[in-house]
């Protein structure tokens, strides 16, 4: 069972990714002296000479033309020069023809080290076997599983029968081969994306009888889907397709579908019931979510019997259900709604399960409530001060409980009574272990009717891991392990986790990741520091392979756990969200100077990184303390966070009042204004940077980057560069093919290179 995901500003897509990045004007010294000798060579440190940034000498920075407009709250005027940048339509000629204009600036400013870029690109691509098969899934009759070709941006989604009936075992293994049975495309996304620049499958789910497949498409990057429906062996579809609608789409039996609907500002208001064959003019509502501060989400069962929607905001939730079976369907209320009453559930038998937080309770609790009568609890896990229960996933016999402490997270598995039977609380778990000294787990879909759990490993260290447990014997087995190529070999990476002191005297976890032949560890070490701390997201340290064309040069790359995540559990998160959100730039500054005082990097060697709410901590520290940071990239970044959240008519706003503050509220509004990175840029030095944006992205309007560009170029009082990228074609994630996205990674980390005099001079 998963959380749902109510709609908010930014998930950082790959969650602890990182580049950051920008660049200074002065000569470099040669690559080959900054990196020791024993680190891998790369064909540039010899082949080229150092550059002095002469060849962006003749390109001209897009000056936006200023409009006045005055912005009048609690009796405050704000002077907003860079208000027409906003067009909601996204087809002005002139706000296009300047994020054109900037993307070209860009780009001329780039092309000096666009063989860098290139060769970059190579060596992330080069470490991805491209012609790949994830570990299948057995469900029912057929093993499931996504394959990449060599070459091809995009999956394929396929199944094999299973040619046996024997049950489901951690040694269970998909025959392939001569004899085996054939291999069956149910979809083929590079097909499906051939005439679209951006293309992305949000929801792929089969029907209970494994006969029809129904899939829902994004064709823009506005997260606005349209589901389609096919018969899962000839691929013809089935029906028409369902149009506006959010990635949330379940079965609800083999004739019928439920699907969420948005309003006019992206808030997914409405549950639907859509019948086989039927127009979608004629869907039944099922629920209508009228409160502007909730969203809906959607969730089957683990036993798939029953359906559950949950109605959220950022401190309340409550659960309504629909039993698959009964040919009436409708919503029954699970949960009732009761402010600061945060709720999810599941079902096993005749119980439901609910995780259950509240002020009281706030790292949440584990209960239980017979189906008949849902107001009788008992308590399976109580709440823990050190101990925060994320989240669960439900078997036959058995529970697994991803939980967190000190700041990790942790996976406990108990045997359940047989259906019937009295249950009471939780004892006598048996608790997986882990190796590395920081890592990510999270769970993986698993059989209902198993004792075999499915989870996903990694660490900054270890390659993406799929490993099945055995819930009776305690027996894990390694399913799939992605292959990374280029002589990657994780003995020659260390892990660290550190601890930085904040202003106030909290702990605050840090992620470090270096090879540990590239680095002197005496203050002259290149780093990328990235942080995020909002929302309750847990940045844990996984495993991308596109760093490492950073960390074999010599970088050491680290994440902050800063407050307004949830590493550290819901307390984590207060202390870093509404009228205690400036911790959360202030912890990232005490990490950065811990890092410095211990000899990790220096201020002239410091680049940092973030996304979307992530951008926000880079605008603010870097208005902050703009002296700390030789380089910052902001991405997608919600950087003009007052006036968003003034304006109700802007996708996310209400529903995010919860998170930021409500600045209709004079409180709020001075807060929010003390710390709102376009309302506090001023004339000061500022680092080399880089922006980037999507026109399409519906989580952070793509005229707040824009007008943060607009008003660093004329605040500021340096000579660094202030780069602005914005994808015409794409959303908040950037673009939607495999290899399109480590592009991105190249373009940062040349750009990062470049920052700190360490791009080559390209050949001419």
């Amino acid at each position: 069972m998963l959380h749902f995901s109510v709609g908010s500003l930014a998930i950082p897509a790959a969650a602890a990714s990182a580049s950051a990045s920008a660049l200074s004007r002065r000569r470099a010294l040669l690559l080959s002296s900054l990196i020791p000798k024993f680190c891998p060579p790369y064909s540039h440190q010899s082949s080229h000479s150092r550059a002095p940034f002469s060849t962006f000498a003749m390109a001209v920075p897009p000056v936006a033309r200023k409009e006045p407009r005055e912005l009048v709250d609690h009796g405050d005027v704000r002077l907003d020069n860079y208000y027409w940048l906003r067009d909601d339509s996204r087809s002005d000629p002139d706000v296009l023809a300047h994020l054109r204009s900037e993307n070209h600036y860009t780009a001329a400013v780039m092309s000096d080290v666009k063989e860098l870029e290139d060769e970059i690109y190579a060596e992330i691509r080069g470490r991805i076997k491209e012609d790949d098969i994830e570990a299948p899934l057995r469900k029912g009759q057929y093993y499931y599983y996504e394959r990449t070709l060599a070459g091809k941006e995009y999956v394929q989604h396929c199944r094999r029968l299973v040619p046996t009936n024997g049950p489901v075992t951690v040694y269970d293994v998909m025959p392939t081969g001569p004899d085996a049975t054939n291999e069956h495309i149910v979809l083929d996304e590079n097909v499906k994306a051939k005439d679209h620049d951006y293309y992305s499958i949000g929801a792929f789910k089969v029907s209970p009888n494994g006969k029809l497949v129904a899939y829902a498409e994004d064709t823009k990057g506005d997260e606005i889907y349209t589901v389609n429906v096919i018969d899962a062996e000839s691929g013809k579809c089935v029906g028409q397709p369902l149009k506006g609608i959010t990635s949330d789409i379940e079965w609800a039996g083999d004739d019928y579908l439920v699907y969420i609907t948005m309003d006019e500002i992206l808030r997914p208001d409405k549950v639907w019931l859509h019948m086989l064959g039927s127009d979608q003019s004629n869907d039944i509502c099922l629920y209508h979510e009228n409160d502007d501060m909730f969203s809906l989400g959607l969730q089957a069962s683990e036993s798939k019997q029953y359906l559950f929607v949950e109605s959220g905001s950022k401190n309340t939730s409550f659960i309504l259900y629909l039993d698959v079976s009964k040919h009436n369907k409708e919503l029954v209320f699970l949960t009732p709604r009761v402010y600061g009453i945060d709720t999810t559930a599941s079902h096993r038998g005749n119980h439901f399960y609910v995780k259950r937080r509240s002020k009281e309770f706030y790292n949440s609790e584990l209960i239980v409530c017979p189906l008949d009568n849902v107001a009788e609890t008992t308590v399976l896990l109580p709440h823990r001060e050190s101990v925060k229960i994320q989240d669960f996933q439900l078997f036959e016999n058995h529970i697994a409980v991803y939980e967190r402490q000190n700041g990790l997270p942790k996976v406990t598995v108990y045997r359940l009574p047989s259906t019937g039977e009295p249950i009471g609380q939780l004892k006598g778990g048996r608790e997986i272990d882990f190796v590395d000294p920081a890592y990510a787990v999270e769970p993986e879909q698993s059989q209902f009717h198993s004792s075999v759990l499915r989870f996903h490993y990694s660490s900054m260290r270890t390659p993406p891991s799929v490993f099945d447990y055995d819930m009776d014997s305690g027996v894990s087995v390694l399913k799939k392990i992605d292959t990374v190529l280029g002589g990657f070999d994780a003995s020659n990476y260390v892990t660290e986790r550190k601890w930085a002191v904040a202003n106030d005297g909290t702990q605050i976890p840090m992620t470090i990741l270096y090879r540990k032949d590239c680095v002197d560890l005496d203050g002259s070490d290149p780093m990328l520091l990235y942080g995020y701390g909002s929302y309750e997201t847990c940045i844990d340290p996984s495993f991308r392979g596109s760093r490492f064309s950073l960390v074999n040069r010599g970088f050491i790359y680290v994440i902050a756990h800063i407050r307004g995540g949830g590493e550290m559990g819901r307390k984590w998160y207060e202390d870093g969200k509404l009228l205690n959100k400036r911790n959360t730039f202030t912890d990232f500054i005490a990490c950065a100077e811990y890092l410095i005082e211990n000899k990790y990097c220096s201020k002239e060697k410091l680049c940092i990184n973030g996304r979307s709410a992530g951008g926000l901590l880079m605008g603010a520290v870097l208005n902050m303390r703009p002296d700390l940071f030789k380089a910052a990239v902001v991405g997608v970044p919600f950087v003009d966070a007052l006036t968003t959240m003034l304006d109700p008519t802007i996708p996310l706003t209400t529903s995010e009042w919860e998170e930021w503050g409500d600045p209709r509220k004079e409180e709020y509004y001075y807060y929010m204004k003390s710390y709102s990175p376009v309302d506090n840029v001023k004339a000061q030095e500022y680092p080399n940077i880089l922006v980037t944006a999507g026109l399409n992205d519906p989580r952070v309007m793509y005229s707040e980057p824009a007008k943060y560009v607009a008003k660093l170029r004329e605040l500021k009082t340096d000579e660094n560069l202030l780069l602005f990228k914005c994808e015409l074609g794409a959303g908040h994630f950037s673009k939607s093919g495999r290899f399109e996205k480590l592009r991105e990674d190249a373009f940062t980390y040349a750009f990062i290179l470049k920052a700190l005099g360490m791009a080559p001079k390209a050949l001419l």
